[in-house]
């Protein structure tokens, strides 16, 4: 059994190398020739482009903060989390569920209960596969009609038709059958060592509950749709002025094909957040689409230089100031206040809740009224 971590990592690291050496490092040959653009690079744009990646990670922290039923942590709060989240799952294979729970860990620690923190991941989780899904399909029907076509669209569009069409049937399932999803996951759950079936039971029933809320709240789910929108679209549009700063001016067609498919396939756990799968994807289709090789590759490097590599640093630093936050006085005291108050509120909603389901059995067990006749 102590073999088993062993090898999985040493798996693991050979997929990454193979990735590497197959798909980046052949991309990145082409820059040898485009050196010269280096010494012409706009560092005006450079600044530019690091500061729409950094409003695309403050887009995702307000879509965090909007998708929280209740009060929330503060901002900063809520901002350090997904930078520790971001960094976790850019180092890991997979990492995306290596990096929801560690995020539901420190959500709840921060003072959320454990459904809101479990609702709050999967619903930005999950909404943010839709409109990046939805982003892609418009640039692929812009593409088309513009008369593009790479064989890679297919796979494209059978991903996001899969993705969105089970998002709906879980979204349907909840919202009208949530006693039986219920159910039926708890009958899943009695057959896995070491999960409580009730429990699990009465998650799923608060996470529908949770869902419907969302759905009524029509002003808070338009603000989470477009906070989900900003975050992709401000990341699309640093990549753009990384590509510009080397002198390529990019169709957004091109460029927003370029960017949802390569974040498309960065979901497959391969590979650290896709690393060198997004990189191939992005330089191989802007090339499609007219750029030359060394400066699509430069921009791209470029880009996810600040994407990819510059939350790993800065993911560390904030979960590190969250862990000094917890051990002073005046952290712990805040942190006591919010769990009392997201207590005091599940009480309230759990009174609520049983005086409904108490009214609702005595008006089944009342006698239909007599007839006036």
């Amino acid at each position: 059994m102590r073999l088993v971590t062993p090898v999985r990592r040493l798996v693991q690291l050979l997929l990454v190398a193979f990735v590497v050496i197959y798909f980046v490092l052949p991309q990145i040959a082409g820059a040898r020739r485009a050196l010269s653009l280096l010494a012409g690079v706009n560092l005006w744009l450079i600044v530019l482009g690091v500061a729409l990646e950094a409003a695309s990670i403050l887009c995702y922290a307000n879509l965090t903060r909007a998708m929280i039923h209740g009060t929330p942590p503060p901002y900063l709060t809520l901002l350090r989390i997904n930078l520790s989240t971001l960094a976790v799952s850019h180092v890991v294979p997979g990492g995306a569920a290596v990096g929801g729970a560690l995020g539901f860990r420190l959500l709840t620690r921060f003072g959320l209960s454990g459904t809101d923190a479990a609702f709050a991941m999967a619903a930005q989780g999950i909404g943010s596969a839709v409109v990046l899904n939805l982003l892609l399909w418009v640039g692929l029907l812009v593409s088309i009609i513009g008369g593009s076509y790479n064989p890679l669209y297919a796979t494209a569009a059978l991903v996001g038709v899969l993705l969105l069409g089970g998002f709906s049937a879980a979204v349907v399932l909840l919202m009208r059958g949530e006693q039986g999803a219920a159910r039926v996951t708890r009958t899943v759950a009695s057959r896995i060592p070491f999960l409580d079936e009730e429990s699990v039971y009465r998650l799923v029933l608060r996470l529908a509950a949770r869902l419907k809320t969302l759905v009524a709240d029509r002003r808070r789910l338009v603000r989470g749709l477009l906070w989900d929108l900003g975050f992709w679209l401000c990341s699309a549009a640093s990549l753009w002025v990384f590509l510009l700063a080397f002198g390529y001016r990019a169709g957004i067609d091109g460029l927003i094909v370029a960017f949802g498919l390569a974040y498309v396939l960065a979901a497959i756990p391969i590979t650290p957040a896709g690393l060198g799968v997004v990189e191939a994807t992005m330089i191989a289709l802007l090339t499609f689409f007219g750029a030359d090789r060394g400066t699509a590759t430069l921009g791209v490097v470029s880009y996810r230089l600040i994407n990819f590599w510059l939350p790993i640093p800065l993911g560390a630093l904030a979960y590190l100031s969250l862990q000094v936050e917890q051990e002073t006085p005046e952290g712990r005291r805040r942190i006591a206040e919010r769990q009392k108050a997201t207590e005091l509120r599940r009480l309230a909603e759990r009174s609520l809740r049983e005086s409904e389901e108490h009214r609702v059995r005595i008006g089944r067990r009342e006698p239909p009224p007599e007839s006036d006749s």
